[in-house]
């Protein structure tokens, strides 16, 4: 699976070729509204909902995504973040090539075929390059610099301007609002501590907005693992990077939707961030960075272990039921070839996938051949993680035969960036539960319909992005 990812040129991206149409943009329009729509009939008190909220939500969503997107700016905004992040990745390999390099002179015939015999020594092997040594290093890499930055206050500086723009304008209380900015460059469990002191006294529909904003989003460090990922999909630093930040305004519009404010919130109008620093000088902050990263990377891999086992494992389950796939056709009984000799494919998770998330997909206005794998892809962010949602993603494009357009791939990488998926709703429980036991009733409680709020959220980002493309 992970072939295509870590081979060295074993076959350049593999797109298929898809103009955009008029009617394309009419549905990721009509699709913002229906998602919105669909909270809104979902909503525990709908008389309440803050049209506000949502107006200038959605507004924040279409304005920074037609700038940045659009001609005259997204040549100058893309090569330089693409190329900044790009750089980033070569510190990170830099890193990561000290430690597992070769030690004894060795020959290896790269490439496919005959391929080309090459000597290595004192460097990395290509056979090395995989995900356990190649790419969760970087999730090392960019917490460090993530934890330097916000020891050198950069970061309390870029959240809180953030803040104070949403706040302005949305009408969102401080706390919420600082969170959700936070979880532009931090994970779920990080943003919370923006504001520690206000979470035991939240209101409940501030408690939503907070785990919505930690679902909808992804964290600074594992952000060079997604690029790496996608990496022939064009531009996708950038279009990442964008994705972190127009879903911290959906996340709050969806959250508001679901559960609107019926309180009066203690920081009402008020922007603060408490984020004391825990290290004394850049050094320690960049260890103990280092050291937060390699926890995390060593939970990506133990849950990614388990996840793909399960899943191995609850395919073999469903796989025994009498029905049999043939590309669009079903057949019943336990057949392993199709009328014209060709393996069928059994009953799997990814197909029941591709059913239920069919409409989600096409209402972000992915071309209606590629919704199926794009629907798949969505189901699989919310059971597996959207760590192996862009591996699969990453295959589909880097695969012998074109199945994805690169509208769809760069959709699909907006809706697949956030947290949104069962596992993170324990992370959560531990981790804002861990700041303010006290709340765990009303946390636990909203765990599930924050976590779809995310995810929705975040199909909102793919649909205000397919506007645009």
């Amino acid at each position: 699976m992970l072939l295509a990812l870590f081979a060295e040129a074993a076959w350049a991206a593999n797109l298929r070729p898809h103009e955009t149409t008029i009617v394309e943009r009419l549905v990721s329009l009509i699709g913002i509204f229906v998602m919105l729509a669909l909270c809104w009939a979902l909503s525990e008190h709908r008389s309440k909902v803050k049209w506000r909220i949502v107006a200038w939500g959605v507004a924040l969503q279409l304005v920074l995504a037609s700038v940045v997107l659009s001609p005259t700016i997204s040549g100058f905004f893309f090569t330089v973040v693409n190329g900044g992040v790009n750089q980033l990745l070569e510190f990170s390999g830099k890193g990561a090539e000290f430690v597992f390099q070769t030690v004894e002179p060795h020959q290896i015939t790269v490439g496919f075929g005959e391929g080309e015999v090459q000597t290595f020594a004192g460097t990395i092997s290509p056979p090395i390059k995989t995900f356990a040594f190649w790419i969760l290093p970087t999730i090392v890499f960019f917490s460090a610099l993530m934890s330097v930055a916000y020891h050198l206050g950069i970061m309390q500086l870029v959240v809180g301007a953030f803040a104070k723009v949403m706040a302005r304008t949305m009408g969102t209380s401080g706390a919420e609002t600082l969170s959700a900015a936070g979880n532009i460059f931090v994970g779920q469990t990080e943003a919370p501590l923006l504001i520690r002191p206000f979470v035991p006294g939240m209101t409940r529909s501030e408690l939503m907005a907070v785990m919505t904003g930690g679902f909808a989003t992804v964290a600074g460090g594992v952000m060079g693992a997604y690029v790496t990922f996608l990496k022939d999909i064009p531009n996708i630093a950038g279009h990442l990077v964008i994705a972190s930040i127009i879903s911290a305004p959906a996340s709050l519009v969806i959250a508001k939707l679901l559960v609107p404010e019926t309180a009066v919130s203690e920081t009402a109008g008020e922007v603060r961030i408490d984020m004391p620093r825990t290290a004394t000088n850049t050094i320690e902050a960049a260890a103990n960075g280092a050291s937060d990263g390699m926890k995390l990377a060593i939970n990506v891999a133990a849950m990614l272990m388990a996840m793909v086992a399960l899943v191995s494992m609850v395919d073999w389950m469903i796989g025994l039921l009498p029905v049999r796939f043939c590309g669009d056709a079903v057949m019943a009984g336990w057949s392993s070839t199709c009328a014209d000799a060709s393996p069928s494919a059994p009953m799997s998770l990814s197909i029941l996938f591709s059913w239920l998330f069919w409409p989600i997909a096409f209402l972000m206005g992915v071309p209606v051949q590629e919704c199926g794998i794009v629907a798949g892809l969505l189901g699989e962010k919310i059971v597996l993680t959207e760590f192996i949602a862009y591996i699969h993603l990453g295959d589909a494009i880097n695969g012998p035969v074109a199945v994805i357009s690169e509208r769809g791939a760069v959709i699909t990488s907006y809706a697949l960036c956030g947290f949104a998926n069962f596992a993170s709703i324990g992370i959560q429980l531990g981790g804002i539960g861990g700041i303010a036991p006290q709340r765990m009733g009303d946390i636990a409680s909203l765990g599930f319909k924050a976590m779809w709020a995310g995810a929705l959220a975040a199909c909102v980002t793919g649909a205000v992005v397919g506007l645009f493309l």
